[in-house]
């Protein structure tokens, strides 16, 4: 009995070591075998689209062909809309010529949120530089005597173009944008698939002129057609927000809002809410959550108006702070309004960082003083006095270049080729 149980246990060993050897070999394809091989090119570029935008650079390093998805253009249109996690960061530029960026998003659970960046452009020599206005990814920056820049922070893709005209025609022996400029905004005209800066000004005689630069064909154009009345540009905030293909100005006296729409080259006016009107000081503008929105202060507090619907008065919804001289930046991911608080700014000059949520109470507050900015020499000391700041959404969107359009389709073409290409070439590479 002895005997036979152990012939058996003896006869079992061969298949025990077959199925082994079979797994083992199983286990080597499996690793033997790239991601292209487990998932479709589609769906990998599917996933890609859904991760935050600071990862991405990383990916890159995955295969040449992460590397040309990512870096591909029309991907990164894609991502602007899709990605599940927005980077919202607000870049200041101190002393005219330092700039660094703080991470909005992290900024209250995480130490290194704030960090020193470089500018293009920037001479040897002192420049002023002055952030102007931001759209999908893109900064708008001024640099003296008189440049406009044209700047991807996250990229580092960057263009620089003069607008010597404007200056030729003022009417002031030494030339100041701010002082010349009345309105100025940048935008994205989706038709056309350009941005666009535009400038209202007057010449030295007093006469109105609106020009427009085309990022696409690096041009300007002359829109005067567009003023068929006077603007009274001293009713208008200069500063304009880009929002659902138009920018927007907010005003000084009358509590409406001038908006330029860029498909239609044409200029309306909406209302304020009827709250406003009864306030000693007009409100400024700002985008929250990707709505216009409205904030004036009060000795103790801060009123907030959102509007919740585009050009729908009735949408337009009311929020109080309970905080004086409380500038609001923008929503977090979680819907809750980060702002500037300048309350105990008139104290000490530390950036001082606040989260409201709706209902006025306050969730997390940040300093940042000399402990935590040892390592940045743009130290953003004295930031209500001297510094600029806009706040922008990261992307991937490169800056327009001085391409034609068969080029561009040219260059979409080969893309696609290179893709398919580099799938060919990572296949035969394995297989060898």
């Amino acid at each position: 009995m002895d005997d036979k149980m152990k012939l058996k246990h003896t006869g079992n060993k061969p298949k025990q070591q077959s199925t082994m050897k079979k797994k083992q070999q199983q286990n080597e394809n499996h690793k033997s075998k790239s991601i292209h091989d487990i998932l479709a090119l589609e769906l990998i570029h599917r996933i890609l689209l859904r991760v935050p935008v600071k990862d991405l650079d990383r990916l890159k390093c995955v295969s040449k062909l992460w590397n040309t998805l990512i870096s591909d253009p029309d991907f990164a249109k894609s991502h602007l809309h899709l990605s599940a996690a927005p980077t919202h960061v607000c870049l200041f530029i101190t002393d005219r010529s330092n700039a660094f960026s703080v991470d909005i998003d992290a900024v209250f659970h995480r130490h290194n949120a704030l960090k020193e960046v470089s500018l293009p452009f920037k001479m040897n020599t002192p420049l002023d530089f002055t952030v102007m206005c931001s759209c999908r990814g893109l900064v708008l920056l001024h640099r003296a005597p008189h440049f406009f820049i044209v700047w991807n922070p996250l990229i580092g893709s960057s263009k620089r173009v003069s607008y010597s005209h404007i200056v030729s025609r003022s009417r002031r022996q030494y030339f100041m944008f701010s002082g010349i400029a009345c309105l100025y905004g940048f935008g994205y005209d989706a038709l056309q698939d350009d941005y666009l800066v535009v400038v209202a000004s007057q010449d030295k005689n007093g006469q109105e002129h609106f020009d427009c630069l085309s990022l696409r064909t690096n041009s300007w154009t002359n829109l005067d057609f567009a003023l068929s009345k006077p603007l009274d540009t001293s009713n208008w905030q200069s500063c304009g927000f880009f929002l659902n293909g138009a920018i927007h100005w907010g005003t000084f006296r009358d509590y409406s809002i001038l908006i330029f729409d860029l498909k239609e080259r044409s200029f309306s006016i909406i209302s304020m809410p009827e709250q406003v009107m009864g306030y000693l000081f007009a409100p400024h503008l700002v985008l929250l959550g990707g709505c216009l929105a409205l904030y004036s202060h009060e000795p103790k507090k801060t009123n907030i108006w959102v509007m919740k619907e585009y050009k729908v008065h009735s949408s337009w919804t009311f929020y109080q702070i309970p905080r004086a001289r409380f500038e609001p930046l923008c929503l977090s991911n979680s819907s809750d309004i980060v702002a500037q608080d300048y309350v105990l700014m008139s104290i000490d000059p530390y950036l001082r960082l606040a989260k409201y949520n709706v209902r006025g109470e306050l969730l997390q507050q940040r300093i940042f003083d000399d402990h935590h900015l040892a390592h940045v020499k743009a130290r953003p000391r004295s930031i209500s006095s001297g510094t600029s700041y806009i706040v922008y959404t990261e992307s991937l969107v490169p800056v327009p270049s001085e391409i034609k359009d068969k080029d561009k389709d040219k260059k979409k073409k080969n893309g696609r080729q290179n893709q398919k290409n580099d799938v060919k070439q990572e296949k035969r590479t394995r297989s060898e």
